[in-house]
């Protein structure tokens, strides 16, 4: 169970980063609402990360919870913000992607 709450703590990270992406995008009564979605995001990855390394390893947690933001916001940036795609930018996003798997596989 702890390793769900670990994803859903992952995901609302991808949510911070793209409600800071949308601030910066914004202006005036909208660019306050994405900095609220910002602030609830932050609070609910947070949270979760907190229940979740009660009973998984913090360093694995850690960067499970790290690399799933940075893979989700990544792929948040191509689809949503119109970043660059090139071919290394895929090939690294996989290895994250690979990565997170492998530590999932090795702890305890």
């Amino acid at each position: 169970m702890n390793w769900i709450i670990l994803i859903v703590a992952g995901l609302f990270e991808v949510g911070f980063a793209s409600c800071l992406g949308k601030v910066r995008e914004t202006s005036g009564t909208e660019m306050y609402w994405w900095f609220a979605g910002f602030i609830v995001s932050l609070t609910v990855s947070m949270a979760l990360l907190l229940k979740a390394t009660q009973t998984l390893p913090i360093g694995t947690a850690y960067a499970v919870w790290t690399g799933i933001g940075a893979v989700g916001t990544a792929l948040v940036g191509i689809w949503v913000f119109k970043d660059p795609v090139s071919f290394w930018r895929v090939f690294f996003i996989t290895t994250l992607i690979l990565s997170i798997a492998g530590l999932k596989a090795v702890s305890h």
